[in-house]
């Protein structure tokens, strides 16, 4: 998978991708905001199957997209970049950010399951 950088429209054409598990370029335009032309978003598509973020498979008439890796591996990959470009690899770092963004947001119940989490890390790493 490329390295290089997604523009704003390649990021939200793969979210749909994720969200939905796969679509055509007719569904991902539709999905879009402001979306581009028709053939602007099989052009989109196709430089993201270069990239090797999604692959595609002919049915019928049309390609239907679908993302390379799973979304959970996805997800820890996108953490692991926004910690090392924005926190200098520090996860404590990460997690201050997210408590101070969003502590009056976070349930009492939220805040039990990320005690929980942290106990079970504890444990894990003796």
């Amino acid at each position: 998978m490329s390295t290089s950088p997604l523009c704003r429209r390649q990021r939200d054409s793969l979210d749909i991708l994720y969200q939905r598990g796969q679509g055509s370029a007719a569904e991902v335009r539709a999905l879009l905001t402001d979306p581009p032309t028709y053939s602007g978003v099989r052009a989109m598509l196709r430089v993201l199957e270069e990239k090797g973020h999604i692959k595609h498979e002919s049915r019928g008439l049309k390609y239907v997209y679908a993302p390379v890796i799973n979304r959970d591996k996805a997800k820890k990959s996108a953490v692991k970049h926004l910690m090392e470009t924005f926190f200098g690899g520090a996860p404590d770092q990460v997690v201050a950010a997210l408590l101070d963004v969003s502590s009056k947001k976070l349930t009492s119940a939220e805040l039990d399951r990320m005690s929980e989490m942290i106990e079970q890390a504890r444990k894990e790493g003796k």
